[in-house]
């Protein structure tokens, strides 16, 4: 059931009628992403209704703008999770990676302020959200070539930045909006992150963009016998085991259970068979590595990956991701999206490892806009605000 929540406004890309904001079913919502106005704005597997059953203690709500949302007639789209601060009626709403809209168009006041409405009168006294346009870019090659002692990304001229991303930058700002927390800490999802472009490159393009070092490895599996499959839901206990040797010997901890990775693979399959998929490396019959890819459209990720500590030598996951980019490519996909990477250049730094073993990719580090908060609504929310950050540190 769609309900009117704000008068007509504009909204990008809806044409010149009236534009409303309203409740939209799973099903009207799905049939937007998968639309090619919907594929256009590039939607993250975040933003999939699929990832409110993923989040336990949050509630959701889709909304959608358009000129009849009921009927699915659609020009962006919002999955909304809220969650409500312990001994009160308020909540704090979280936009993961979205909302699925429009963000070249200069009036973002079209669609921002009719959702922003729309949350305080559902009792929100705070937002967080994460824009899609990215701010900076920089090439592996470069990247490479200038670590050192006490370097960071900010430290290195970027290859390219993006306008967009600048300008909703600006806009924000202006709002009131504030971006959370430093380079590497205060947001829930990664800021900067590594993709490695694949639309209009062939296989053999891939291949020569990786490193020697890459190249020499993939062949070392080969030779081997490593052999790489796509596994099933039996296998995600081994690849929690695995995934709790990587987080011991990589100085990480993600904090999520194995209920957490069956009920995703659960529910993004169950939303479009394939979404989520679990590839594992295996060595004389023995899983030594296992990571998991998710496909929304065009893109492709690369969410998560284990690998156990010994027989590192056959090199189990470079076998991994080089069967992931070589399907997301027969996919179709247009980027393989390789997730967070740390803002350090230093090789002294442990967090190194990880940016040094992505860059031998020859893909981009991408610096995205992060996510921004605002308090909706006067001194008394703001209050709720403050303490409901306290409350989530001590958690």
């Amino acid at each position: 059931m769609s309900a009117l929540l704000v008068p007509p406004g504009r909204v990008p890309g809806a044409g010149k009628g009236p534009v409303l904001l309203g409740h939209v079913t799973p099903q009207i919502y799905r049939a937007f992403l998968a639309s090619p106005a919907g594929e256009a704005l590039g939607p993250g597997f975040l933003q999939c209704p699929s990832w409110a059953d993923v989040k336990e203690g949050w509630r959701a709500q889709f909304l959608g703008w358009g000129t009849d949302p009921a009927a699915g007639r659609l020009s962006g789209v919002a999955l909304v999770l809220l969650r409500q601060f312990p001994g009160t009626r308020k909540y704090f709403a979280y936009l993961p990676e979205g909302p699925v809209a429009d963000w070249s168009d200069p009036d973002i006041d079209g669609w921002l302020t009719p959702l922003l409405d729309h949350l305080r009168r559902s009792g929100v006294f705070a937002v967080r959200m994460g824009p899609s346009p990215a701010y900076r870019r920089w090439d592996a090659p470069l990247l490479k070539s200038l670590a050192g002692p006490g370097r960071r990304l900010s430290d290195v001229l970027a290859s390219e930045v993006d306008p967009l991303g600048t300008a909703v930058t600006e806009r924000l700002r202006s709002r009131g909006w504030r971006r959370c927390g430093g380079d590497d800490d205060g947001d829930a999802q990664p800021r900067h992150v590594f993709r490695v472009p694949l639309a209009g490159r062939t296989t053999e393009d891939l291949w020569s963009g990786l490193n020697q070092e890459w190249r020499r490895n993939i062949r070392r599996a080969q030779k081997e016998g490593v052999e790489v499959v796509v596994g099933s839901a039996a296998e995600l206990p081994e690849f929690y085991r695995l995934l709790g040797i990587t987080e011991q010997r990589d100085g990480f901890r993600l904090g999520r259970s194995l209920a957490y990775y069956e009920r995703q693979y659960a529910a993004l399959n169950a939303e479009e068979p394939g979404r989520m998929k679990l590839y594992l490396a295996r060595h004389h019959g023995e899983i030594l590595a296992a990571h998991t890819m998710i496909t929304v459209g065009r893109r492709v990720w690369y969410q998560t990956g284990a690998s156990a500590d010994h027989r590192r030598e056959v090199r189990p996951s470079n076998a991994l991701q080089w069967r992931m980019l070589l399907d997301a490519h027969a996919l179709g996909a247009d980027v393989y999206d390789m997730r967070g990477v740390p803002s350090t250049l230093d090789p002294d730094e442990r967090a190194y490892g990880l940016m040094r073993w992505k860059l031998g990719t020859g893909g981009q580090v991408v610096e995205t806009l992060g996510e921004w908060e605002k308090p909706l609504g006067g001194t008394a929310n703001q209050t709720l605000y403050r303490a409901f950050q306290a409350y989530l540190n001590r958690r």
